[in-house]
C-alpha cells in the first residue's frame, strides 16, 4: 500500500514537473495537450493506468492525453444518452442502460473467441475428412 502511495506521489511530481516548464515538455514529446484543456486531472488518469500496467512500464505523454480525452468523450456520450430521458433526474437503471453497450464489449470479445475456436475445430475435422477421402478414393 505504501508502495502505491509512493508511486502516486512520484507520478504527481513528474506531472507537476512537466507542467512547470511547458516548453521543455513540448520539446520532449509532440502533441502534448495543455492540462487545463483535459477533462480529468492528468495524474488521476495516469495513476489509474499504472494500477493495471506492469511496474516500470513507461507511458508516453501522448497516451496519457489521448486516454484522458477518450474518457471525456465517453462521459459526454453517456451523459447525452442520460439527458435524452424525459425525467428531471437520472437514476441507476438509466445509467446501466446508457453504459450497456460499453459493458457488452467484453462479452462480444469472449463470444468472438468462442466462435473462432469452434471454427478451428470444424476446420480440423474437415482436414481429417479430406485425408480420409484422399486415402480411400484417390489411388
Amino acid at each position: 500500500m505504501a508502495e502505491e502511495a509512493l508511486m502516486a506521489e512520484e507520478t504527481v511530481k513528474q506531472e507537476e514537473g512537466a507542467t512547470a516548464n511547458p516548453q521543455a515538455a513540448e520539446g520532449d514529446e509532440e502533441g502534448i495537450v495543455d492540462e487545463n484543456k483535459l477533462p480529468f486531472p492528468r495524474a488521476t488518469v495516469v495513476n489509474m493506468m499504472r494500477k493495471h500496467l506492469t511496474q516500470g512500464k513507461q507511458i508516453k505523454g501522448q497516451v496519457k492525453d489521448e486516454m484522458n480525452i477518450w474518457l471525456g468523450n465517453i462521459v459526454e456520450r453517456i451523459s447525452t444518452k442520460l439527458n435524452a430521458y424525459p425525467y428531471s433526474y437520472v437514476d441507476g437503471a438509466m445509467l446501466r442502460e446508457a453504459i450497456e453497450p460499453y459493458e457488452n464489449l467484453q462479452d462480444i470479445e469472449k463470444e468472438k473467441e468462442r466462435i473462432i475456436k469452434q471454427l478451428e475445430s470444424i476446420k480440423a475435422a474437415c482436414d481429417v475428412l479430406i485425408l480420409e477421402v484422399d486415402r480411400k478414393f484417390v489411388k
